[in-house]
C-alpha cells in the first residue's frame, strides 16, 4: 500500500471552534432547518477548518460521498500497478476511466447496459460497486481491506467504515469527512498527475442526467468527482465555480470543493435527498461562501 503521509490536520470533536468568526458558522446553522434529526455542517479552507455546526462525531450515511473514497481507492491502486486506468473492467469494451466518470454504459442500479462505453453520461451505482468487484479480483484484496489499508488508515479516519455498498455504503462523521475534505483539497495520497487528472473532465460534452437536477448538457464528471462545469440550477449553488467539484448523496448529504480558493464545504444529516434538497441546498452553499469571503 501507500506509505503513510505526512500528519494531517487532526479531527475534532463536537466543540470544534470557528476560527473565522460567526459568519461562517451562522451561514452553517441553517442546516438546523432541514429537518433531519441529526445533522451537522462545516467548511474549511487551506488554513483549517473555519466552523462546525452540529455533531462532528456522530456516525452518518453519507451514501453516494462513498465514491469519491472509492474513486480514490481505485486510484492508489492505479498508481501502485494493481489496476490501469485503461484497462478494460465492467461491461465489453468499457475501462477503469468509463466506470470512474459514469461512461460505462451501465444503467443506474442494475447491470443492464443501455449504452456502448463512452458515449452516454448515465450515472451508476452498479459502475462503481463493477470497480470494486474489479480491484478485489485484480489484487486478491476485500475491497474493504483496500479502502481502510489505503485510505482509512493513512488518512486517521477511524469512525470510518464500509457497512453495504462500495457505490453508497460508507458511515462516517464530519470529523473524519474534514480530514477527507483536506485530502480532496492538497491530496498526499496520490500524485499531482492523478490529483489533476480526477479534477479533469473525462469524455467533454457528453450529456446525462444529474440525479434530481434533471437533464445536464453537459454533464461533467472528473475521476469520481462530479464538476460543476455549466450546471444550473446546481446543488453547490448559483456562485460556485466551473471547477467546483464534489458529490452529493441520497442520504441527504453533500460534499463539495473550489480548488481555485481551497473553500470547501460538507453538510450531512439523515432526511432523504428530495423536493427539499433542491429547494435548500443552492442557498445554503451560496451563503457559506459568501460568510467565507
Amino acid at each position: 500500500m501507500s506509505p503513510e503521509p505526512a500528519p494531517l490536520p487532526q479531527s475534532g470533536s463536537s466543540s470544534i471552534a470557528a476560527s473565522n468568526g460567526d459568519t461562517v458558522e451562522g451561514a452553517l446553522g441553517a442546516i438546523s432547518s432541514w429537518g433531519s434529526t441529526h445533522s451537522c455542517a462545516a467548511a474549511s479552507n487551506a488554513d483549517g477548518i473555519l466552523a462546525v455546526h452540529g455533531e462532528a462525531e456522530h456516525p452518518f450515511e453519507i451514501a453516494s460521498i462513498t465514491k469519491l473514497l472509492t474513486a480514490w481507492t481505485v486510484l492508489i491502486a492505479v498508481e501502485e500497478g494493481t489496476l490501469s486506468l485503461d484497462g478494460a473492467a465492467g461491461p465489453p469494451g468499457s475501462t477503469v476511466r468509463n466506470l470512474l466518470s459514469h461512461t460505462s454504459g451501465l444503467d443506474f442500479d442494475s447491470r443492464r447496459i443501455l449504452s456502448p462505453p463512452g458515449q452516454r453520461r448515465i450515472y451508476s451505482n452498479s459502475g462503481y460497486e463493477a470497480l470494486a468487484a474489479h480491484l478485489e479480483d485484480s489484487s486478491g484484496l476485500s475491497f474493504a481491506e483496500y479502502l481502510t489499508e489505503g485510505v482509512l488508515q493513512p488518512l486517521g479516519m477511524h469512525s470510518t467504515r464500509l457497512e453495504g455498498s462500495p457505490a453508497s455504503g460508507l458511515v462516517s462523521s464530519m470529523a473524519d469527512l474534514l480530514v477527507f475534505l483536506d485530502e480532496f483539497r492538497r491530496p498526499r495520497l496520490l500524485s499531482t498527475v492523478t490529483t489533476e487528472l480526477l479534477r479533469t473532465v473525462q469524455y467533454p460534452s457528453l450529456a446525462g442526467v444529474l440525479p434530481g437536477w434533471g437533464r445536464q448538457d453537459p454533464c461533467d464528471w472528473g475521476l469520481g468527482p462530479e464538476i460543476r462545469g455549466d450546471k444550473s440550477p446546481h446543488w453547490s449553488g448559483q456562485t460556485a465555480g466551473r471547477t467546483t467539484l464534489g458529490h452529493f448523496g441520497g442520504s441527504g448529504c453533500f460534499l463539495w470543493l473550489d480548488p481555485p480558493s481551497g473553500l470547501g464545504c460538507i453538510a450531512l444529516g439523515d432526511r432523504p435527498f428530495g423536493d427539499w434538497s433542491v429547494g435548500l441546498w443552492p442557498g445554503f452553499s451560496d451563503s457559506v461562501r459568501a460568510a467565507a469571503g
